[in-house]
């Protein structure tokens, strides 16, 4: 892990992790041109659990891994040549908590913004 970002990772215990730090530090590296594996949206079973297991396989304290991984954007996905497609915000997401502006997803467990996107998004 790089020193600098060790006061940003969730610990047990009585510590806790600087939120809004944590949140402009995944926003700069989005907005900073992190590639991430965003084009291709995991949505079967099959799909969720290839995706998942590869966040479980990353060090907790991986956070540029699990962005990648996981393949969050900065802004919401609607599939390009669907019409009808719904788009697919963090806001929209069932793993989003609101008030908190929280991924709760086990394998994230990351601030996030509404209008941010991953391809683990579920209604």
């Amino acid at each position: 892990m790089v020193p600098a970002l060790a006061h940003l990772t969730r610990t047990t215990g009585s510590s806790a992790i600087d939120e809004p730090a944590l949140l402009a530090h995944i926003e700069a590296l989005m907005v900073g041109g992190l590639a991430t594996a965003w084009k291709t949206r995991a949505y079967t079973s099959e799909e969720v659990n290839a995706v998942t297991g590869r966040l479980q396989a990353l060090e907790p304290e991986d956070l540029e891994g699990r962005l990648v991984v996981a393949g969050f954007t900065e802004r919401p996905y609607v599939a390009p040549d669907d019409v009808d497609a719904i788009e697919q915000a963090c806001a929209t997401c069932m793993y989003f908590e609101r008030h908190r502006g929280w991924c709760n997803l086990a394998e994230l467990m990351l601030p996030v913004k509404p209008e941010w996107s991953c391809i683990l998004w579920r209604i």
